[in-house]
């Protein structure tokens, strides 16, 4: 627990050595990585001109969760997922829900050994359908989310991302096979945004969300509505617009509420006024809209957008009533795009 042993390393896929150094290609940031040294991220690092996953096996934090808290509503709905995180993120938001974990330095956080096998046989004992990558950036943790969904497969269990989407295209084609869904956080369509607020890029994004759903992986987008940030109607209707040319109107999309948090808590809660209009700009446009954060309402129910019919009633992450019927809608007999 927590120390370093060299048992717990592994040696990282994508990368490449470039001028006595050592660049990494799993994420678009492509750090150049001197000897002893680790790429933003923080968990890995180059020794001796080998690249490193110094995090290979090891969870801060071990959980069954329901599918609805990733948030995933059209993806097996009601089912529980059993979800694992570890310590470190290739982006810096400033309003980090996770920051205890996202933004440890490896060594200074306690970890637990697990294995494979170890995660397979909890999700069996918890009665879960599938194994989540969350709590912190799943993409830093590639070689083992990769390594344990291959042997999930072989169990009939189903796996997820939940991601900022800042992967590069051939380590996502690798998984791709292994990887069931994603949720992919779009925190801005502004450049500027993710530059300060992030310390990313928006295009790369933009550009594993639209491959993600070239690849087959059922993707879920959430966009975290921040007061004085991207909470501006001309941005609203520019995701929403990107989302149908490039996604599908079909795409389910979660706009979720900011509360105050790490080095963000000079910033009040999104109003729920904020949160209704987005809803109703995006709902002129796409097909599945829910709002995450706020109140129980309707804006967490699934329905037929051609009848309006009620086809999945949640309260919370809960499943309180599910109509569908061989994925169609009872009333209408409309498709309703839900892999169950």
């Amino acid at each position: 627990m927590g120390a370093f042993q060299d048992e717990s390393m592994k040696q990282a896929m994508f990368y490449e050595k470039k001028n006595n150094k050592l660049q990494c290609l799993l994420c678009p940031h492509k750090c150049l990585i001197s000897d002893g040294k680790r790429g933003i991220c923080g968990v890995r690092e180059n020794r001796n001109g080998i690249l490193y996953s110094l995090i290979y096996g090891e969870a801060s934090s071990i959980c069954p969760d329901p599918v609805e808290k990733k948030p995933l509503y059209h993806f097996y709905p009601g089912s529980t997922v059993l979800s694992f995180g570890t310590v470190g993120c290739n982006f810096r938001c400033l309003n980090c829900q996770n920051y205890s974990i996202s933004q440890a330095k490896y060594g200074s956080y306690p970890l637990e050994k697990i294995t494979a096998e170890e995660i397979i046989s909890l999700a069996k004992k918890y009665n879960c359908r599938g194994i989540a990558w969350t709590y912190n950036e799943p993409t830093i943790w590639y070689e083992f989310t990769y390594d344990v969904s291959r042997i999930a497969k072989e169990n009939n269990l189903y796996t997820v991302y939940v991601t900022n989407g800042y992967i590069n295209e051939e380590p996502l084609k690798k998984i791709a096979p292994y990887l069931d869904a994603m949720n992919i956080d779009v925190k801005s369509m502004n450049e500027e945004f993710y530059h300060k607020i992030c310390g990313g890029a928006l295009s790369p994004v933009l550009g594993t969300t639209e491959f993600a759903k070239k690849l087959g992986i059922h993707v879920e987008l959430t966009y975290l509505i921040i007061p004085g940030h991207n909470d501006k109607e001309g941005e609203i209707k520019e995701f929403c617009r990107w989302v149908k040319n490039n996604t599908g109107r079909e795409t389910p999309v979660h706009f979720s509420r900011f509360y105050p948090h790490y080095k963000m808590t000079n910033l009040p809660p999104t109003p729920i006024k904020t949160l209704l209009s987005a809803y109703s700009i995006a709902k002129k446009s796409l097909d599945y809209v829910y709002l995450g954060n706020v109140p129980h309402g309707n804006y967490e129910n699934t329905c037929c957008p051609k009848c309006k019919t009620i086809l999945i009633e949640r309260i919370g992450f809960s499943v309180e009533k599910y109509g569908l019927k061989d994925n169609k809608c009872p009333s209408c007999g409309n498709p309703i795009p839900v892999k169950v």
